[in-house]
């Protein structure tokens, strides 16, 4: 059964503050895509890769290939309005014959573990997303108050999110809607049921400067 991925690489770095999108930063000595890349093609080096990169980014995307001599094969395609158009032109160039991983490209991070078993259990159900359970305690806030809450009964939704490729790409013939979250999100308005599986709690995504600093730490004690 085919394998895909498509990795959205949609940041600014407006929140890292850094004139460099923050796909682009490094982690120790490698860059964060690339990273995000590797961790699929140590997974499956079968697995057909596509980056989704704003338009005015790709040649950034080009040139950082050549300095970094990194040849892992790749489609590139434009992104779209939304992260969900991005993703919608994703899918646009991969086949309808096995299963997408649907990735952030600021979670490189996630572990080898963690792809296996979204693509086992996908591959058995047709679809599945990783989460990890909450460790703080939560309250629910609206116009009235706010309330304590169960945290058992929520969790924290990852990537790679995977789905059968005739599934995902029905539900992107969706007309967009802002309720839609993740992708799991936009599978779930058809009426599918979606299937969560643990994920690792080392698969952050990173956005901020803080979040560079606890990967850089991440990745030392990943190494060790």
């Amino acid at each position: 059964m085919k394998r895909y991925v498509i990795i959205v690489a949609g940041g600014s770095g407006q929140r890292m503050n850094s004139s460099v999108p923050k796909q682009f930063l490094k982690i120790k000595d490698e860059v964060i895509l690339i990273k995000s890349i590797r961790a699929f093609y140590s997974f499956d080096p079968d697995i057909e890769i596509v980056i989704v990169l704003p338009e005015n980014q790709i040649d950034i995307w080009n040139d950082l290939l050549k300095i970094e001599g990194f040849d892992i094969n790749h489609i590139i395609v434009k992104g779209g309005a939304t992260r969900f158009h991005s993703v919608k032109n994703g899918l646009s160039v991969i086949g309808c014959d096995g299963f997408v991983a649907i990735h952030d490209g600021v979670r490189p991070l996630v572990s080898k573990s963690t792809i296996q078993t979204t693509f086992e259990t996908a591959e058995k159900s047709g679809n599945a997303i990783p989460f990890i359970d909450l460790n703080d305690s939560i309250r629910f806030v609206d116009d009235t108050g706010n309330m304590a809450v169960d945290r058992t009964k929520y969790k924290l939704i990852q990537t790679p999110q995977v789905f059968d490729c005739i599934l995902i790409k029905k539900a992107y013939e969706q007309e967009y809607s802002d309720k839609f979250t993740d992708d799991a999100s936009v599978v779930e308005n058809l009426g599918i049921k979606i299937n969560l599986v643990q994920g690792n709690i080392e698969n952050i995504k990173i956005t901020t400067q803080v979040d560079l600093k606890v990967a850089e730490v991440l990745t030392d004690y990943l190494s060790a």
